[in-house]
């Protein structure tokens, strides 16, 4: 028999010892949601199990930046480029911040309005070498992701007359599509608006009377028949709508989801069918998006009542043919339902934490943030709801709203004055 040389067997050896320790490769989770606005994380080798004092708790943004922090806001993160953005107010100074991923040191903070002190909702969208974040006061700026320089604004409110379908300011995540960057002013003149992404110019603004204020959710694509779409939330009276992604025009509206209060969760899209639901006890509905002569028209599936389904503002997430979130006005009770029929699978049922519940999928399981912050871990699966662990966050985070992101082996957590980042890697 053959035996390779000890030359060749060594390089051979030296070589898989390399592969076998090289670094994972980096990911980012550059906006709201994650990569594809879906809350779908694409990390594996992540634990099944977690301690019962939770995972190991690497760093915190604050003790790492002394007496600074990334003041009181409910913005998740986005990470890209080894670098977290979030933003955060100071007292009567509003910031975006952006910090270290590995260690989470700060490395600059720009003041982009006065605070409001209860702070924005924005999660920045990172494209390239450039940020996007709007305040709550509906001013949208454009940043050097290096040194964090203002490169333009826009004020939704003055330049376009802009507004919120009630009074808990503007919440949205802007969406960057190729060269354009997408955003929810809310009047009757720019419903929804286009911009150019570098130099903050108008390309279009969506023309709807009775717009009803902008929602609190935020963008996201869907392309049916050949005709690409933004579809959102507005106020109650637009509820779901469509724009034509070439020049804004509007396409189609679907109202029965809709409250008066608070429109909130993103909708999820697949192929020409999309689920949405809100809080208010509104309730959920699958709509199918049908191509017409030169547009979509849109056509309910079916509709569910809010005792039966409803998602308050901690999202949902689409595995294969079931949506998995929490069920439930102020309530994150988690569910599983199948998205074509709209028939539960299991739940709701009663978690380990109270309030409402934000959730994200990673390597086969869900991660719920509840709202008194207690972590969850529950199995992606449609056979039955199956808790695997959780954990108590610390007690100083404030109300546990901000959705957690996982992002290259960690769980990060927003709390209301900083970031905290667990390691979630397997041994």
């Amino acid at each position: 028999m053959r035996t390779l040389p000890l030359a060749v067997l060594g390089l051979f050896v030296a070589s898989w010892t390399v592969a076998k320790d090289a670094p994972r490769p980096r990911r980012d989770w550059p906006q709201w949601r994650g990569p594809h606005r879906d809350a779908i994380s694409s990390e594996t080798g992540l634990l099944k199990q977690w301690p019962a004092a939770g995972p190991k708790l690497l760093w915190t943004s604050k003790a790492n930046n002394k007496s600074k922090s990334v003041g009181t806001g409910w913005s998740s993160l986005s990470i890209a480029g080894g670098r977290i953005y979030t933003m955060g107010d100071h007292g009567s100074d509003g910031f975006v911040f952006c910090l270290d991923e590995e260690t989470g040191s700060q490395r600059w903070a720009t003041r982009v309005r006065p605070g409001q002190g209860d702070g924005p909702r924005c999660t920045p969208t990172v494209d390239g070498d450039r940020v996007y974040a709007l305040t709550r006061q509906g001013l949208l700026v454009c940043l050097g992701t290096q040194r964090g320089e203002i490169r333009w604004r826009k004020d939704f409110k003055k330049d376009f007359g802009g507004h919120m379908m009630s009074g808990w300011d503007y919440s949205e995540s802007p969406l960057v599509d190729g060269d354009k960057l997408i955003c929810t002013p809310g009047s009757d003149t720019a419903a929804l608006m286009a911009l150019d992404k570098r130099t903050g110019d108008v390309i279009w603004k969506t023309r709807l009377p009775n717009c009803g204020g902008a929602g609190y959710a935020s963008i996201v694509i869907a392309e049916v028949g050949g005709v690409r779409q933004y579809i959102t939330l507005l106020g109650p009276s637009q509820g779901l709508v469509g724009v034509d992604a070439k020049d804004g025009k509007f396409l189609w509206n679907y109202r029965k989801v809709a409250n008066g209060t608070a429109n909130i969760p993103t909708a999820i899209v697949k192929g020409d069918l999309v689920f949405t639901s809100t809080g208010y006890n509104a309730g959920a509905a699958l709509l199918q998006l049908v191509p017409t002569n030169g547009g979509v028209a849109v056509k309910e599936r079916y509709f569910l009542r809010g005792n039966v389904l409803q998602n308050h503002h901690g999202g949902m997430v689409l595995l294969g043919e079931y949506i998995y979130g929490g069920h439930g006005h102020n309530q994150g009770l988690p569910f599983c339902v199948h998205m074509e029929t709209g028939k539960l699978a299991w739940g709701p049922v009663r978690g380990p934490g109270e309030g409402s519940a934000a959730v994200v999928y990673a390597d086969g399981n869900l991660y719920y943030r509840y709202q008194d912050n207690v972590m969850a871990l529950v199995e992606a699966t449609p056979n039955g709801y199956n808790l695997k662990s959780h954990f108590n966050l610390p007690r100083n985070l404030s109300t546990g709203w901000p959705h957690p992101v996982v992002c290259n082996g960690r769980l990060y957590i927003r709390g209301r004055d900083q970031v905290l980042c667990y390691d979630v890697k397997a041994p």
